[in-house]
């Protein structure tokens, strides 16, 4: 196994903070609050489908695309923006992908067709393509390995209490100014937070292997040996199956929740958004302590992440499908789809975790690369799409109520990768790290 030679007293604090404890949060601080506004400025449409809907007459279809398509384009792009990452700068890399995406959001007020705002949106993604993964992969390393999966699930609560302040946002902007203005109003803070980012520290890039070096050099190459890698990596390979498939069931949820109050509930769309926006800051809350109880639990057992997380699934599965298959619309209804909120972001912060544990540090942002081009591409974006296009030939109560038995795959492909676990984290145990000069 490749190591580095690192200074003593770096070598000491490998199990501790690369950097001083105080450089550490801040970096966590800023990453922590772009995927705040990332979040923000990607979920904010969903309060505003009944606004565009009625003044474009769209289609639900039509509708959940302008949600899929930045998670396609985040699918599409994250691998390259990662690699780059990894070889040139994580911090730069993430003050050009904020400025990008802020940009393109604010240039959404300005549309005046779906097609405008469709391609706008898929500008939106292109900015936001491996913010997740570059900064997943900046945290994990600069912080202690004992708070790898709660940190991370602190990092991806984020997006869960960004979609809650878009949501809210969207509603109470377009009330008072209509629409459009929404996309304005939280396009410009990311601006802001991109130049700040500029202070965060980076650590350097690790030397690779000999054949990790050669295939890095060409994007070809680096997209054989990933896919190579992944058919010998089991972990990998179920663990991005898994939470490809528990994201299905999130994106569903926070995407047309709001649509189904204002439809079955008969909540004005500013209200709606309001009691939909409460569901997704229960699940902010339920990636963090998830997170920090899964890391608790199996701290002496690392591959019991994984039972564990298989379990939470199937919990979460059973309290959706009686939510929309088992109830009619009402106050009760509500009270599990709350509780189900709270269960279906447990695979958050600890699939992450788990991808990190297993891929050779050099190519760390990568490695969350793949992750993310699953969970995007087969999880975010297929969910929102899926349910409006189901939702388009049975109605929306019948396609919410099918979606959670993507839980259960997620359960079946968690159980499934806890048995490789502890041999594929045993291949990349020796490397060392140093901090960025």
């Amino acid at each position: 196994m490749s190591t580095i030679a690192l200074p003593a007293t770096t070598q000491e604090r490998s199990e501790d903070y690369l950097l001083s404890r105080g450089q550490a949060w801040f970096a966590f601080a800023m990453t922590f609050g772009l995927m705040l506004f990332d979040y923000i400025d990607r979920q904010v449409i969903v309060s505003l489908f009944p606004h565009i809907k009625s003044e474009w007459n769209l289609s639900d279809k039509q509708l959940g695309s302008l949600v899929s398509i930045i998670s396609i384009v985040v699918a599409i792009g994250g691998i390259p923006v990662a690699l780059m990452a990894d070889r040139v700068s994580r911090v730069k890399s993430i003050v050009v992908m904020a400025t990008v995406w802020s940009v393109a959001s604010v240039s959404c007020m300005f549309t005046t067709s779906y097609a405008q705002l469709f391609a706008a949106r898929a500008v939106v993604g292109a900015g936001e393509t491996g913010y997740g993964s570059v900064g997943a992969a900046l945290i994990s390393t600069l912080f202690p390995k004992r708070l790898r999966a709660g940190l991370l699930g602190a990092f991806y609560a984020a997006a869960s209490l960004g979609s809650v302040l878009g949501v809210v946002l969207g509603g109470m902007i377009a009330a008072k100014w209509g629409w459009k203005a929404a996309f304005g109003v939280v396009g410009i803070p990311g601006l802001v937070m991109a130049l700040l980012y500029l202070f965060v520290r980076d650590y350097k890039t690790v030397a690779l292997t000999p054949q990790l070096d050669k295939v890095a050099h060409s994007l070809g190459d680096t997209l054989k040996h990933i896919f190579s890698t992944l058919a010998r990596t089991r972990t990998m390979l179920w663990v991005c199956v898994g939470a490809a498939m528990q994201l299905i069931v999130v994106s569903a949820v926070w995407s047309w929740l709001p649509s189904y109050l204002n439809r079955f509930h008969g909540v004005e769309p500013e209200s709606a958004a309001k009691q939909a926006a409460m569901v997704v800051l229960i699940g902010a809350l339920g990636s963090v302590f998830w997170g920090y109880v899964v890391d608790r639990v199996t701290v002496r057992r690392p591959r019991n992440k994984l039972p564990a997380l298989a379990l939470l699934c199937v919990v979460t599965a059973g309290v959706f499908l009686a939510a929309f298959a088992g109830m009619q619309p009402g106050p009760q209804q509500l009270k599990l789809v709350l509780l189900g909120g709270f269960f279906m972001t447990c695979t958050v912060g600890v699939v992450s975790g788990v991808v990190i544990d297993v891929v050779h540090p050099g190519v760390r942002s990568t490695g969350s690369a793949v992750l993310s081009l699953f969970q995007n591409l087969f999880g975010l974006a297929l969910g929102p799409f899926l349910v409006g296009a189901l939702s388009d030939q049975w109605g929306l109560q019948h396609a919410l109520a099918l979606v959670p038995c993507f839980s259960l795959l997620a359960a079946a492909a968690f159980i499934w990768c806890a048995r490789s676990y502890d041999a594929d984290v045993t291949k990349v145990s020796g490397v060392r790290l140093a901090v960025a000069s």
